[in-house]
């Protein structure tokens, strides 16, 4: 009876399991009955990931959209799906496949994407986390189909930068990974996120984090974020630039070293962190600076002006701060300079602390920290030259890089720095830290402790003298040796050869040996005086054949570079070397042998170190406590002149003897061109061969003659018999010519006599009509005459009236001024007198009482103010009649000219009709006569109208002195008077009214 209540029910499988919550998960009405389905497929997500997508992934995803609103809903899912894209690694399903799967079906379709980045516009905290790691997850998966999804979402790059700005930790965070996997190679994502403010953000972060000397790791992902933001995207960089965000990346360098200073116990993993940010800014700084890219230029004056060189620069030579970082910001330096002439000039004059001077402890130094600071020349070459650790060979091998940006591409800081180098070496100052010093005086001990002074030394001579004939002609003058105490000069290139064989034969480091060889090879190529100097010492070539046949060490690199130097000696020699060239091929080819010598290069060529010199690292590997010696052995600017002229140099040694090279050394042509010679050698058989051509057209050219004189022959004698005939013909006609002649002549006399007679009387009818025209001519020259004298007479006549109406005029205007004027000076010399006795009453009164003389000077005042005012009327009264007259006398000048010119046209009218009417001209002068007399009178009168008038003008000066003095009195008696004169005539003024009194 109770059997079927007891029975167990059978157990459900896994994938039954999976199978019924997915069927719930997509059929469920509740949003408890969705949310308990998803909590059920979450159980198994991490063990059995592939039966939970392939069962319930759209469902899942469909749950996103559908309860988005619910935010425990949205958690829960996206916590499964994070599940499925990383299992257990024990779980029998799991597949690197699956996360494709799930890529797949998220960037399949784009509402799946634009659904995750919606939830980055709510507030809640998983939902945000989430969707950003749900984001990176597909990321990784899909890479380039995500990136496309994400930059066609509405908003989808503003959303996840807008991230940055979240105040929790963790979204932040996630933000900025995604961001970081997002930017690396797409330009157009990098665009859209430094247009939505990706570079203040970045920097935002930054400083709340602490900058370099405190930030976490956060710090180093945003500078990652960074790189990835600016690498070759000169737009992004040109955006960073102009918005003022280089002086952000000083002012962090200027932190970090500072910081550093600081002397505080730092924890060790804490130290770690702090340099691994200060690397990833100084490769920050380094994406500015690529060569050849558009904007380097710009960039490195923007490093220069916001002061990122200098604090590199202090960055590098800080004490505390460790050898890798140094030796970066040093690279980093070297790329702020190369190719910019401005800034390799400015570079020197900056100023470092000392890199071997001990810090000073009593804290009192005046310098900072107690280090002495020195130019930063000299502080690299401290760096190279005088640092002898082997763990200190990547600092020096970048202060190496720096000095050669210093001197690269630019002559003139070349030829200053050597030759500093030589006055030091000439001096002996300086000799641990001088390149000319260390190479020509090597110290026997020194190579074996420090075999990389000598090259890093010969690698800077390199960079000096190479492809410059003005450096290497300054270094070959330099000689060893003193004549005056009887030892033996010796030139540097005899010095530098010598001890090459000496350290070959001593069996010295390697390093050492392929120092000289590589220095001496870019001194001698197309140097004709180099190789002549070194060949000035025969023993060199010598030696130099024997390293490269008999080298003890079996050294494949001192080898071919023995061999080549070899060759680039035979490639330039001339007949007159010292050793001629026919004997250096001869020595060449008995010892060393054609075969050998292109096995040698050959091998060279092939040598790991030339052959992959591009990929290999050339700095010193991690060897713990005691590294050993790096396989640095060759310079990157000598391989490229390597494998550029190996061709040429391995086909030397097959050119005759008497080929000679011609070099052009600063304009001057230095041996002799095998072009000249192959032309010259052509042009020579091309003239041969027109020799012979033109012998055999000589030989054709004489027998065409022959021919041609025997069928002149034959024509000549021909034309004779011909021009007997043709002359008889013509003695016949000449016969009948005569005749026609003689007839034809009688018939032109006959002719010209009824043509003279035609003639004469075709004269005498033309001589008939001429007097009739002279006589018609005169009579109308006569009538003409008359009318033009009766016309002048008119105008005489007319112009005498007018000047005597003016004359008239001008009287009675005269008759009026000396009216006026009289009149004037009768008011004058009332006033004089009236003044003059108001003047005694008020001296009486002033003596009697000062207060009867107040108020007689205000009486005087109302008086002498009346008296101006009167005065001023007569001054504009005889102003006036002053413009009148002066008007008049221009009327009289106007009409004295009129006469004049009436005058003129008189006389020219008299002389033109004197001979045809002698009366008429009689009466013309009587008339004439008359107008110069009536002119003579007018003159007369003007100039006595003159004469008035420049009287009149002395009336009104003194008019005008004597209102000038009242208006002074008044102004002395304390009274107010309008300005009507000049401020000088008031001075003058001034001075006769101090006299009179």
């Amino acid at each position: 009876m109770f059997s079927t209540i007891t029975t167990a029910p059978a157990k459900q499988s896994v994938s039954e399991t999976i199978a019924v919550l997915s069927g719930r998960l997509s059929t469920a009405t509740l949003l408890e009955d969705r949310r308990a389905a998803i909590l059920g497929l979450r159980s198994f997500a991490k063990q059995y990931p592939a039966s939970v997508a392939s069962g319930a992934l759209r469902s899942l995803i469909g749950s996103l959209s559908r309860d988005g609103e619910d935010v425990d809903t949205v958690k829960v899912v996206l916590e499964t799906l994070l599940m499925l894209f990383s299992p257990n690694q024990d779980s029998p399903e799991a597949s690197e496949e699956i996360a494709l799967w799930l890529a797949d079906e998220f960037t399949q379709r784009q509402e799946n994407i634009t659904l995750l980045l919606d939830f980055l516009d709510t507030a809640d905290f998983y939902s945000r986390l989430y969707s950003l790691q749900l984001l990176a997850a597909i990321l990784s998966a899909r890479t380039e189909r995500t990136e496309e999804c994400i930059l066609v979402a509405p908003m989808g790059i503003p959303r996840l930068v807008a991230a940055l700005d979240d105040r929790r930790e963790a979204i932040r965070d996630e933000a900025i990974t995604l961001l970081t996997d997002l930017t690396p190679a797409s330009i157009d994502i990098q665009k859209l996120v430094a247009f939505e403010k990706g570079f203040e953000r970045v920097f935002s972060i930054i400083s709340e984090e602490g900058g370099l000397v405190d930030g976490a790791r956060v710090v180093e992902d945003c500078l990652i974020l960074l790189a990835n933001l600016l690498r070759l995207n000169s737009s992004n960089q040109s955006m960073f630039r102009e918005m003022g965000f280089i002086a952000q990346l000083g002012r962090l360098l200027r932190a970090a070293y500072m910081g550093n200073e600081s002397g505080e116990e730092v924890a060790q993993w804490a130290e770690a962190q702090r340099n691994r940010n200060i690397y990833a800014l100084l490769a920050v700084i380094r994406l500015f600076l690529v060569a050849g890219a558009v904007g380097t230029h710009q960039n490195q004056v923007a490093f220069l002006g916001d002061r990122v060189l200098e604090n590199t620069l202090q960055l590098a030579f800080a004490h505390e701060v460790e050898l890798p970082i140094k030796s970066e910001a040093l690279v980093a330096c070297a790329d702020m300079i190369r190719g910019n002439p401005r800034l390799q000039e400015r570079f020197a004059g900056l100023e470092v602390p000392s890199p071997l001077a001990d810090l000073v402890s009593n804290g009192h130094d005046p310098h900072t920290n107690g280090v002495p600071n020195v130019f930063v020349i000299d502080g690299l070459l401290d760096i190279i030259l005088a640092e002898n650790t082997v763990q200190a060979f990547d600092m020096r091998m970048a202060a190496c890089t720096c000095l050669k940006a210093y001197f690269y591409e630019h002559a003139e800081v070349r030829r200053h720095f050597l030759t500093r180098a030589i006055h030091g070496h000439k001096m002996k100052a300086d000799e641990l830290t001088n390149v000319f010093t260390t190479l020509l005086q090597p110290l026997p001990e020194a190579a074996a402790a420090d075999p990389y002074r000598y090259w890093f030394a010969a690698v800077l001579m390199l960079h000096l003298i190479h492809e410059n004939p003005e450096t290497k002609a300054l270094a070959m003058a330099v000689t060893e040796g003193d004549e005056a105490s009887g030892e033996e000069v010796v030139t540097s290139i005899q010095t530098i050869a010598a001890h090459l064989l000496s350290s070959v034969a001593k069996s010295e480091d390697t390093r050492v040996v392929i120092g000289y060889l590589m220095l001496l090879l870019c001194w001698l190529f197309e140097d004709v005086d180099g190789v002549n100097d070194f060949l000035g010492e025969f023993t060199n070539l010598q030696g130099l054949i024997q390293a490269a046949v008999e080298n003890p060490n079996g050294d494949v690199i001192v080898q071919g570079l023995s061999a080549m130097l070899a060759g680039v000696v035979y490639e330039f020699s001339t007949k007159d070397s010292p050793v001629p060239r026919a004997t250096v091929r001869e020595m060449i080819i008995s010892r060393m042998g054609r075969d050998r010598y292109v096995d040698k290069l050959s091998k060279l060529r092939a040598h790991p170190f030339m052959r992959d010199f591009e990929v290999l690292p050339q700095k010193l590997m991690d060897g713990g406590l005691d590294p050993k010696l790096p396989d640095v052995f060759l310079d990157d600017t000598f391989v490229e002149f390597f494998k550029d002229n190996f061709s040429r140099v391995l086909r030397a040694i097959d050119r005759e003897p008497g080929l000679e090279i011609s070099v052009v050394t600063n304009g001057v042509q230095k041996g002799i061109s095998r072009e000249l010679v192959d032309s010259l050698r052509a042009h020579v058989a091309e003239k041969d061969r027109a020799l012979q051509d033109a012998e055999v057209a000589k030989s054709s050219l004489a027998s065409q003659l022959g021919q041609e004189q025997a069928d002149h022959r034959r024509a000549k004698e021909n034309g004779l018999a011909e021009l007997a005939r043709a002359n008889a013909a013509a003695e016949q006609l000449r016969a009948q010519l005569t005749t026609k002649d003689r007839l034809l002549k009688n018939a032109e006399a006959l002719a010209a006599t009824a043509n003279e007679q035609l003639s004469r009387e075709k004269a005498s009818h033309q001589q008939t009509n001429a007097l009739y025209q002279q006589t018609k001519a005169s009579y109308d020259r006569t009538k003409a005459s008359h009318e033009q004298t009766r016309t002048s007479y008119e105008q005489v006549k007319a112009a005498h009236d007018q000047l005597k109406a003016e004359n008239q005029g001008i009287k009675t205007e005269v008759a009026r001024l000396q009216s006026v004027n009289g009149g004037l000076q009768r008011s004058h010399e009332e006033e004089m007198n009236a003044l003059q006795k108001q003047m005694d009453a008020l001296r009486r009164s002033t003596e009697i009482d000062a207060e009867r003389v107040r108020r007689r000077s205000e009486a005087e005042k109302a008086d002498f103010k009346a008296s101006i005012s009167r005065l001023e009327v007569d001054l504009m009264k005889a102003n006036k009649a002053k413009s009148v007259a002066e008007e008049a006398l221009a009327r009289a000048n106007k009409a004295w000219a009129a006469a004049e010119e009436a005058l003129e046209k008189a006389n020219k009218a008299s002389a033109e009709g004197l001979s045809g009417a002698q009366k008429k001209s009689s009466e013309a002068e009587e008339g004439l006569a008359e107008a110069r007399a009536q002119l003579e009178t007018k003159e007369e009168e003007r100039r006595a109208t003159q004469n008035e008038l420049d009287d009149l003008l002395i009336v009104f000066s003194d008019l005008e002195e004597k209102v000038t003095r009242y208006k002074d009195r008044l102004k002395a008696l304390g009274e107010t008077v309008s300005d009507g004169e000049d401020d000088d005539e008031e001075g003058d003024d001034d001075e006769e009214d101090d006299e009179d009194e």
